[in-house]
């Protein structure tokens, strides 16, 4: 009898739909050399070191987790609006 592989499901922080891990995207927020600062980006490999946060492919979700601050509670962290800009240029790229 062939045994059922489990998928892992997450959720993702914007719009807070559960999808299978890899159809979402892992933000990592990771310490940086400087102990006041931390390096917030995305982690297409979801084998960075740092704590992780999930979130869809669209800039919908993005946007939504803004508003929420839904990825400042995932994150345990304060995140700019300089950071929101740079994760929205990445995801530009990253749907083309």
């Amino acid at each position: 009898m062939a045994a059922v592989k489990k998928i892992p499901m997450r959720q993702c922080v914007g719009c807070g739909e559960r999808k299978s891990k890899k159809e979402l995207i892992r933000i990592v927020c990771s310490p940086s050399e400087d102990p006041e600062r931390v390096t917030i980006g995305f982690d297409l490999t979801g084998k960075k070191n740092g704590r992780g946060a999930y979130i869809c492919s669209s800039m919908a979700c993005l946007e939504l987790a803004r508003k929420k601050k839904a990825l400042e509670r995932a994150l345990k962290t304060e995140v700019s609006q300089q950071c929101y800009d740079d994760l929205k240029k990445e995801l530009e790229q990253i749907e083309r």
